[in-house]
Formats: C-alpha cells, sequence, structure tokens
C-alpha cells in the first residue's frame, strides 16, 4: 500500500515536471521571437546610428566597428538584458509559481541573473563563433544558440533557482 502510494505521489511529480517544462519552453519560445526581433530592429537602425553618431570615437569603436561587427554584438546584448528580465517574470509567476515575498524574489533574482550571466556567455560567444567565424547568418546562429541555451537552463532554474520558495 505504501509503495502505492509513493508510486502515485511519484507520477503526480513527473507530470506537474513535464507541465512546467512545457511552459518554460512556450515561453522560451516567445523569448527567442522576441530576442531575434529586438536584433533584426538593431540591425534595422544600426546604419542610421552609425550615419549619424559615427563620427563620435566611443559609439564608432562600440557600435559601428564592422570588423568584428560590433553593433551585432550590442544588439545581442540588448536583446539578452530585455529577454532575461521578462523570461524571470514569466518563470516565476507561471512555470514555477513561486511565493512573492521580496526576500525570496531578490535570492531567486540574484541566483537566476547569475545563470543568466553564464547563459548569456554561452549564447552570445557561441552566437558571435558561428556568424563571424563560420558565416552564419544572424538568425540562424541566434535561434541555435538561443534554442540550446534554454534546453540546458531548465534543469537548472528547476533544481537551483526556483526550488526553495516553491508554493506546492
Amino acid at each position: 500500500m505504501e509503495d502505492e502510494k509513493e508510486g502515485r505521489i511519484k507520477l503526480a511529480i513527473d507530470k506537474e515536471i513535464q507541465k512546467q517544462l512545457i511552459l518554460y519552453l512556450i515561453f522560451a519560445v516567445f523569448m527567442i521571437i522576441l530576442n531575434l526581433l529586438i536584433q533584426q530592429l538593431n540591425e534595422l537602425i544600426a546604419p542610421t546610428i552609425c550615419a549619424n553618431l559615427g563620427h563620435i570615437p566611443l559609439v564608432q569603436m562600440f557600435y559601428c566597428a564592422e570588423t568584428p561587427d560590433m553593433s551585432e554584438l550590442v544588439g545581442q546584448v540588448l536583446a539578452v538584458g530585455i529577454t532575461v528580465i521578462t523570461k524571470f517574470l514569466l518563470d516565476k509567476i507561471f512555470v514555477f509559481k513561486t511565493k512573492g515575498k521580496i526576500k525570496g524574489t531578490t535570492e531567486e533574482f540574484a541566483k537566476y541573473l547569475f545563470l543568466s550571466v553564464l547563459a548569456t556567455l554561452y549564447n552570445i560567444g557561441l552566437q558571435f563563433i558561428l556568424s563571424n567565424f563560420f558565416g552564419v547568418p544572424m538568425l540562424i546562429s541566434a535561434l541555435i544558440s538561443l534554442s540550446t541555451g534554454y534546453l540546458l537552463r531548465f534543469p537548472l532554474d528547476y533544481k537551483f533557482t526556483f526550488s526553495k520558495y516553491k508554493e506546492n
């Protein structure tokens, strides 16, 4: 009887993890789309920014330099910053359903931010290498790096980021 009860509990937990993973990946798809839109917008406005502000040495060096493509790198960093904050809120509220106390949220965000820095280094590094050294188009390299990054993130977020303050 005890084994049967443990089996039902394990099955319920497994189903909850599956639901969380599905929601996590759905939000990841939305974040990939948002990330790509931000990068595309940056690509569209970069020529205008460089034409009007490229004479400023700092802008020239950190945004308008073409080898390597610094405007692409800036667009990646901007896109990652926006999507990290958005994804944290979606994960906290809808995926992992953690309690909303300030202390818990601060601790979760600190963990999430730390993992995001690692994931960002991975994402931007892989995308930069694919684009600049292998000639992979920006959209394809972004899709590859973001997709693999989110797949690697779920177990880390589940186990380390959102484990302490769950409602359940």
